[in-house]
């Protein structure tokens, strides 16, 4: 029988119970109802198999993740761990060009770079860049706050949960573990109706400026209700693919000492007014 039909109860028949039961025989032949499996239920029961997808998700305290996509057309790789506390954090790292890595962490809507070593002078011997994605969100009239949420397993389980026509493409293994890929596309203005009603004008410029009319999302959910993969195309404004292993896994993500931080808005405005007083 086909993996996504729902597999059919196996009983025994009432009047066959009452017969062995009459003639005072022990049936050695009954069989316990068949349950459908975790595979079969995901498939069956989108919501309801989601929903218990959240539960599950929101009880886990970490989970390791490797990214890769396009952003504004270049090709971006992360690897790193994730606390999925309140509030979230995360640290990753990313290839350099010149063959080195840079460090990211991300505390809530808070993104720290490491900055390299050779270029630390010229930062005051700072080791960490700080970029507030709230307030420079409201400078450029963008919601960059929530640009990292897409790599929070947590998300994109909301989103499915919250969207109309989800389809399940089918049985697939992600790295090693079964799971049930789910799938739906969405208008823009569903995007747009998440977005603080502040920032949507400039949000709504940036993806008809990118010619974006729909968003995809995909998610691939394992037997033990937790999401394996999770995928986003934003048409030519970007596409990102995460992979998620080791939940659970005892993660530790500190912010970086303010004595070793240099904050990018303080520095921007400090251009602003070089430049003003020209």
């Amino acid at each position: 029988m086909s993996l996504w039909k729902k597999t059919a109860v196996v009983t025994l028949s009432a009047i066959t119970a009452l017969s062995a039961s009459a003639c005072g025989v022990a049936s050695g032949s009954s069989e316990a109802p068949k349950q459908p499996s975790v595979l079969e239920l995901l498939a069956s029961d989108l919501k309801g198999s989601l929903q218990k997808t959240m539960d599950v998700t929101d009880k886990s305290d970490s989970v390791t993740m490797t990214m890769t996509g396009t952003v504004g057309g270049e090709k971006i790789s992360m690897q790193g761990v994730m606390d999925l506390g309140d509030p979230v954090k995360a640290e990753m790292t990313t290839p350099d060009p010149d063959g080195d890595t840079t460090t990211i962490r991300l505390i809530g809507t808070v993104i720290y770079v490491e900055v390299p070593t050779k270029d630390r002078a010229s930062m005051g011997g700072k080791r960490w860049m700080k970029m507030d994605m709230t307030s420079i969100g409201q400078q450029a009239g963008m919601d960059f706050s929530k640009q990292f949420e897409d790599i929070d397993p947590t998300k994109q389980v909301k989103t499915l949960l919250a969207a109309e026509g989800v389809t399940v493409i089918g049985a697939e293994t992600v790295n090693g573990a079964r799971t049930v890929h789910y799938t739906v596309t969405t208008p823009v203005a569903t995007q747009l109706a998440q977005v603080d009603a502040k920032l949507r004008a400039g949000v709504e410029k940036q993806f008809a400026a990118a010619g974006v009319k729909e968003i995809k999302v995909d998610l691939w959910v394992d037997e033990q209700y937790r999401p394996r993969r999770a995928g986003t195309v934003m048409g030519a404004m970007g596409d990102m693919v995460v992979d998620y292993t080791d939940y659970g896994k005892a993660v530790t993500i500190e912010t970086p000492p303010a004595a070793e931080t240099s904050d990018f808005a303080e520095m921007l405005q400090g251009l602003k007014n070089l430049g003003a007083g020209s």
